[in-house]
Order: structure tokens, then sequence, then C-alpha cells
């Protein structure tokens, strides 16, 4: 999804290169347009702005990578993109438009999600080979950003009053934010590759997928993200009991019970 999760130090190159970085500026012009439209109110359109900048996010690095234009000044700046559009630009939407009544602990959690994010990116840019597995340490700040702007989105069209949602929303920003720095793995979309052939049953579902997001958007992306949220704990809770039961699976023989000795083993035998 992003443009340093799948790159190596040997595959950066020095060099600025235009096509992949152009549509990094335009995940930032999105990010910093959210902000614009929260501050003035529009909050169905700060929210719209940022999935839009995370549409950018995941082509910059599937394009860089297809036109083979990885370069370190590319892998920079998307991540300060990220900060911006999916850090601070949430954190002020959901702050404008829910968390500001409820004052110190609103504000503190808007601050919250932005310093996790923060350190969120700062984590993976120390360990570029974490993703190696299929999989990201941590709540990906795109995701986390996207299910505040889905929110906003869903809220929004049911048409609930704003004292409804105060006290979920509080406890959204502090969920995913503790999902952000955690060491929760969580599928890495990256790995779906859009430049290459597929099957054709998978075109048609794909198509299938954007027909129910194009019919009811708000529902059907709230379930896309709250799915994904709650993959990464649902699937810590699945291998941990996997674990459990590999170690304490009792064999079929008694633990504390000895084996015959082997002259009694001999004069059993026919």
């Amino acid at each position: 999804m992003r443009l340093r999760r799948s790159i190596k130090r040997e595959d950066l190159r020095k060099g600025i290169y235009i096509l992949p970085n152009l549509f990094t500026l335009m995940n930032l012009f999105f990010g910093f347009y959210s902000v614009v439209c929260a501050i003035n109110g529009q909050f169905k359109t700060a929210a719209v702005a940022i999935l839009i900048a995370a549409v950018f996010d995941a082509l910059d690095g599937k394009i860089a990578r297809a036109t083979h234009t990885l370069s370190r000044f590319g892998a920079e700046f998307d991540s300060l993109a990220d900060l911006v559009s999916f850090g601070v630009a949430p954190a002020v939407m959901m702050y404008l438009w829910t968390l500001k009544p409820m004052g110190r602990p609103g504000w503190l959690a808007a601050f919250l999600f932005v310093a996790c994010g923060a350190l969120r990116l700062a984590r993976f840019n120390t360990n570029l080979d974490q993703s190696s597995d299929g999989y990201f340490v941590g709540l990906p700040i795109p995701a986390a950003a996207g299910m505040n702007a889905v929110m906003v989105l869903f809220i929004s069209d049911l048409g609930l009053k704003n004292s409804a949602h105060h006290f979920p929303a509080l406890l959204l920003m502090y969920g995913l934010s503790f999902l952000m720095v955690s060491s929760i793995k969580y599928f890495s979309i990256k790995k779906i590759e859009m430049f290459r052939s597929m099957n054709f049953n998978v075109l048609v579902s794909m198509m299938l997928i954007l027909m129910l997001i194009a019919a009811v958007p708000s529902i059907s992306l709230l379930l896309a993200s709250l799915a994904y949220i709650a993959s990464g704990p649902v699937c810590l809770v699945v291998r941990r009991r996997r674990q459990k039961n590999g170690t304490t699976s009792s064999p079929d023989r008694a633990p504390n019970s000895a084996p015959p000795p082997a002259n009694d083993q001999k004069n059993r035998l026919p």
C-alpha cells in the first residue's frame, strides 16, 4: 500500500522520478484539502478527500515498482505525505467533527492519533524488511485514517445527533492509536498486484465489489474497514490458540508412564 513497504535498502536509487512522486504529491494535496474542508465544517468532503488520498497512496508505490523508479527521495516523501494525509488530516477532522465538545480528552485523543501515526511510520522506516513475510507489524496508518473517514460518512448518512457519537469516536481514536503502535500483524495489501494478468473470475469479483461500494458506499466501506481492523486481533488469537493446543496436546501414552523394560519387550515378542 505504501512505497516503502515493498523495497529493500539496496533497491533504493538516488534521484527524483516525476510520475510516482506526482501521485505522492496528489496524496499530500488531498490530505491538506481534507484539513481545509474540516475547518470549514464540510466533514463529508473531508472524509472523501482522505479516502482519495489513500487511493493515490496505494498507486504511487505500485507505479514506482512497475516503472522501476524506486528512489530514496520518493520513499521519504511518501512517509511525510502519509503523516499529513493520514495522521494530521483525520485527527483534525475528528476533533472538529465530534471530539471538540469533550474538552481535554477530545484533543488529547486527536493528538495521540497523530503521535502514534508518526511513531508507526518511524518504526517502519527503521525496519524496511518487516513486511517481507507478507504482513505489517501494527495497523497501517492509511487503514486507521480510512476507518475515521468511513465513520464520518456512515454517521452523516444516518443523520444522528452529534451527542450520540462523542464517546464512540473517542474510543475509536484511542483504539486505532493503540493498534498502530502494537505488534499485531496485519495482512499486507501490497501483495495484491494490479499490473499482471488475472483470472476472469477475479475480474468479475472485483467488478461486483465495486458495484456494491457504488450502491451503498458508507455501509460497504465501513464493513470492509471493520473487517480489516478486526483481522489482526482475530488472527493473533487464532495463532496463539493453535500454538497452545500444539504444546499442551497430550500424547497417546500418559506422560508419567515409563516404557516397559527391554527384557520384558523381548519376552512379549511371539
